[in-house]
């Protein structure tokens, strides 16, 4: 995807020339298609980011798991406090629910914006294509 998005994104870099030789509508696809390709940048990196946060939750978890101990500590901000340890479970298990959840939101965004990006680049192909 980010071949085909580079291919695109470098159809607006032609300033001034660009705009006296591809008709308006075009142009305004174009546009189109960088933005569409900054959100599903956007996503991608949201995505990445919930993905590490619950991978760093399972090692916690599977810690919490290991541990015999009744009280622990959890970082609250810049400060760390004691708890106790089944309680930071199931906090973390709480968590790592919302965070699934929003993860899966976001594939489906990432999904559903890829292929909207795959078409309006198709479709832009053919637009220029058919300028020359």
């Amino acid at each position: 995807m980010r071949s085909m998005c580079s291919d695109m994104s470098s159809a607006g870099d032609q300033g001034d020339k660009m705009s006296k030789e591809i008709p308006p509508n075009v142009q305004h696809q174009i546009q189109q298609f960088q933005q569409l390709q900054q959100q599903y940048e956007m996503i991608v990196s949201q995505t990445q980011r919930i993905a590490l946060e619950e991978r760093e939750i399972d090692l916690a978890l599977a810690e919490l798991e290991k541990s015999n101990e009744e009280k622990v500590y959890k970082n609250v901000g810049s400060v760390m406090i004691r708890a106790e340890r089944v309680k930071v479970i199931e906090e973390l298990k709480s968590r790592k629910e919302d965070i699934s959840v929003r993860k899966q939101s976001l594939e489906r965004q990432e999904k559903r914006t890829g292929e909207k990006l795959k078409e309006l680049q198709s479709k832009l192909q053919s637009l220029l294509a058919g300028k020359n």
